[in-house]
């Protein structure tokens, strides 16, 4: 009796601890232990250490998870998961912005039907991915292009991973290699077939020597063409890869207005035109940066203005301090004037409104490229207001970081002071 009461006691309590270890896992609070002791203590305890190894990979794994998707949201690149069936999972807000989609409203929406594109249906139904796509991007507009590259990654059973950049930038400077190469081949080629021309007849003809005095002038043209062209080209190579300049070479802005109208002046003379040329800037204030940088673009300016306006015009140069200590330095022409739709690209290397006139007026194309980039390694900015039949106004505007002023002497008090030593 004593044994089988033990034994009935025994279970009666070993009972109660499994109730009471059943309850607790039933619980789901595996943090506080009920106190057991036996073999059940022991159980629970090893279950609540199982349980806790458990909550902390996950939590780790969870917090992991949460730092992968905090990059992908500030990836540069779109990014997009697709369900076996093509439909958003989840979007990043650079693609949101990429295909102009609603992270929240978009969800669960066919990417086919979002992104309307057949080239883009052909490659999601084509299912080789090997390649980038490059498509228009939603929006994009013949004034505003946007271009989009596209790469489908398959992942997990049957997912698509959709990776986007926008390579609006890479397609333009490509377009604009392409468009350099070209220009540059034509600009050169054209003088190239005149001297091969002029050499082929002085070679096998016996002209007066009235003929090839003219042949040989036309050569001498010709070949200054190309010069000027290679000049312009080994500028535009020295401007892009130099270090910026600084501030501590001063120029007098006179100075710079004195070589641009001698530089003026005689290239009237070379075009056989009557001008009314005007120059006027102020005394006692000078620009910093790389003088020869400086004097290209202000010559640029000017000479285009001198090329294209018609004899009988004016080309009026004035450099003046405006209220905010910056200089303003205008070329303003009564030339023929450009229409709103060109002055955008008037800074492309080679971009010419009118070819033909361009060839009479002998530039190379890239004086407008020239004073782009020198402006932008000082800091300045070029403003452009034409209008056809109305002339057009070029206006390079200096930050005050850039211009210095000093006082202006009167004129003759240099030379008081040796007047009075000499009386004295």
């Amino acid at each position: 009796m004593g044994l089988a009461t033990g034994a009935l006691l025994w279970f009666i309590a070993d009972s109660v601890r499994a109730a009471r270890a059943l309850r607790w896992l039933k619980g789901g609070d595996f943090r506080n232990l009920p106190r057991l002791g036996g073999l059940w203590g022991e159980a629970l305890d090893r279950v609540r250490r199982a349980v806790a190894v458990r909550e902390r990979q996950l939590a780790e794994a969870e917090d992991r998870l949460e730092d992968f998707l905090e990059a992908i949201r500030g990836s540069p690149n779109g990014v997009v998961l697709l369900d076996a069936r093509g439909r958003i999972e989840w979007c990043n807000d650079t693609a949101a912005a990429h295909y102009e989609l609603d992270p929240q409203r978009d969800l669960q929406q066919h990417m086919v039907n979002l992104l309307r594109d057949p080239d883009f249906s052909a490659y999601y139904q084509g299912r080789n991915y090997t390649n980038d796509l490059v498509i228009p991007a939603p929006g994009s507009t013949s004034s505003r292009p946007r271009k989009l590259a596209l790469r489908l990654h398959p992942y997990g059973e049957g997912r698509l991973l959709v990776l986007s950049r926008d390579v609006t930038a890479v397609e333009q400077a490509e377009v604009m290699r392409r468009d350099f190469v070209a220009n540059v081949s034509h600009e050169i080629r054209t003088p190239l077939t005149v001297l091969s021309g002029f050499v082929e007849t002085l070679q096998s003809l016996d002209l007066p020597k009235e003929e090839r005095t003219r042949y040989l002038q036309l050569m001498g043209q010709q070949t200054q063409r190309m010069q000027t062209l290679v000049n312009d080209l080994l500028t535009l190579s020295r401007l892009e890869g130099s270090p910026l300049p600084g501030a501590g070479d001063w120029t007098p802005v006179v100075s710079l207005l004195a070589q641009c109208e001698q530089e003026a002046r005689a290239l009237q003379g070379t075009l056989g035109k009557q001008l009314e040329l005007t120059f006027a800037g102020p005394e006692g204030v000078s620009v910093g940066g790389v003088a020869s940088e400086l004097q290209s673009a202000f010559s640029n300016l000017v000479s285009n203005a001198v090329r294209y306006t018609p004899s009988g015009g004016q080309v009026v140069v004035v450099a003046r301090l405006a209220e905010d200590a910056r200089l303003e330095f205008s070329v303003r022409d009564t030339g023929p004037g450009v229409a709103a739709e060109h002055v955008p690209r008037l800074t492309e290397r080679f971009y010419r409104v009118d070819r033909s006139r361009s060839r009479e007026t002998g530039g190379t194309g890239l004086g407008l490229a020239i004073v782009k980039h020198v402006l932008q390694r000082h800091g300045a900015e070029l403003r452009i207001a034409s209008a056809p039949g109305a002339g057009s106004t070029f206006t390079i505007v200096l930050p005050a970081t850039r211009v210095r002023t000093e006082p202006v002497r009167p004129a003759g008090s240099a030379a008081q002071p040796a007047t009075e030593s000499a009386a004295g």
